[in-house]
């Protein structure tokens, strides 16, 4: 009984934060994927390769990891004002461009960490990241 209460507080919550961020669509789960990716990879390259560009020795650091949480947080502080001013504007314009641009981001340091790891990737999805960037301007302008 105790677990059912528990998890419907954290659907509860969990839909509210949704809601707030314009909801729980295609857009904000890449966003929310990636992010997870890109914070997973900083740490394999970190604590397993110890390249990252994030410390002195390129070790694995908690200052840098909560570094790295607090800036996953404003991505998600940005998504939220967006989603709010589209709300407010009866559009949806700024809120998806707001959320491409940092998918865009989230994408590109992936790739950055995999070049840490000794990894190639193909010069495809590097420019499909460069689209990506480019469609989150037009959206903008």
């Amino acid at each position: 009984m105790k677990h059912n209460i528990i998890f419907a507080g954290i659907g509860l919550i969990g839909s509210f934060l949704a809601q707030l961020l314009g909801g729980w669509d295609m857009a904000l789960q890449t966003l929310a994927l990636f992010m997870a990716v890109d914070y997973i990879t900083g740490l394999v390259v970190a604590g397993v390769f110890k390249k990252s560009t994030k410390t002195e020795n390129g070790a694995l650091e908690s200052k840098a990891g909560f570094k790295g949480l607090c800036k996953k947080g404003m991505i998600l502080l940005y998504v939220l004002i967006a989603a709010q001013v589209d709300k407010l504007t009866g559009t949806e314009i700024i809120r998806n461009a707001v959320v491409i641009g940092f998918v865009a981001n989230e994408a590109l340091s992936i790739l950055e960490n995999g070049g840490l790891m000794g990894m190639k990737y193909p010069p495809i999805l590097k420019n499909a990241i460069d689209m990506l960037k480019s469609k989150a301007e037009e959206d903008v302008k």
